[in-house]
């Protein structure tokens, strides 16, 4: 089974019933943390439960040390992911407002924790569903506790000190998923340092999307990355973006064009940035 899969909003209609069925609404803001939660309050897809971006999908912030949105724990995860419900053969659907930034972060998490089949993106995500009209609700469901086990595989991370010692390795395809004017350093709206990664490229992951907000075919993100790869073997491609977020749309969107699971820089720049002397490039 592909590790990186779709379901459309029709698709999801007609499972709904399902009782193995685990759907996570992400959304999130990075301007309005609250805009998660008071939205989902509002009106979610039945079944759904809030996956919090900073709560439950982050651990905590370190100052100086880590970066915007380190990794939570595996142990607090774990426990989160089994109160939601989730058990080893559970199906998982994952949306947020449509471009699959939130819900990419949570469907690398489980990846990272060995949970690897049944697990989907609504291609769309809320927008997608509504357009369908689907049905939104503001019942609260009440799982029966989950007993997934996983843990944490770390061969699918990138430290920041193992980055500095690949700069300038031939070999190495890095990836960028921020807007072109935050990597060209034009513009920072959030993080204190502007510039990207010497040696990085450019690949905003909204670049994965079609004008509807729904991924590429598979062919067309082949095509995507095979330019970003030129001759560099897709087993040293590393991803990263601000806060280790929006690399993940690019690390799914990658394993939906058939590439395998490339490595998460997860600290991303907001972490890099925290060491002075790491090296800062601007321009393209």
């Amino acid at each position: 089974m592909p590790l990186a899969q779709l379901i459309s909003a029709a698709q999801l209609q007609q499972r709904l019933a399902e009782p193995e069925l685990l759907i996570l609404d992400c959304r999130f803001a990075l301007d309005d943390p609250a805009y998660g939660q008071r939205s989902y309050a509002e009106g979610h897809i039945p079944g759904a439960q809030f996956a919090d971006l900073e709560r439950d999908l982050s651990g905590p912030i370190h100052k100086g040390i880590t970066g915007r949105h380190p990794l939570p724990k595996p142990p607090k995860l774990l426990q989160r992911l089994r109160e939601w419900g989730l058990n080893t053969h559970s199906d998982v659907v994952l949306y947020d407002d449509g471009p699959g930034a939130f819900a990419a972060r949570a469907w690398w998490l489980l990846a990272w924790l060995g949970k690897r089949d049944g697990v989907y993106l609504l291609d769309g995500g809320l927008k997608a569903w509504c357009e369908a009209s689907g049905a939104l609700t503001q019942a609260i469901p009440s799982p029966t506790p989950g007993s997934f086990s996983g843990s944490a595989d770390d061969s699918l991370l990138v430290s920041a000190a193992q980055l500095q010692q690949q700069l300038g390795n031939n070999h190495m395809t890095l990836l960028d998923a921020r807007g072109l004017p935050r990597f060209r350093g034009e513009v920072e709206p959030i993080d204190p340092v502007a510039g990207h990664i010497p040696g990085a490229q450019c690949a905003a992951f909204t670049d994965n999307l079609d004008s509807d907000g729904h991924f590429l075919s598979a062919a067309k993100l082949q095509q995507r990355f095979a330019a970003q790869l030129g001759e560099r073997p897709a087993t040293k491609l590393v991803a990263y973006c601000g806060s280790g977020v929006t690399a993940c749309h690019n690390l799914f969107a990658l394993c939906l064009a058939g590439y395998p699971l490339a490595s998460l820089y997860a600290g991303s720049w907001s972490e890099w940035i925290t060491d002075p002397a790491r090296p800062v490039a601007t321009g393209d």
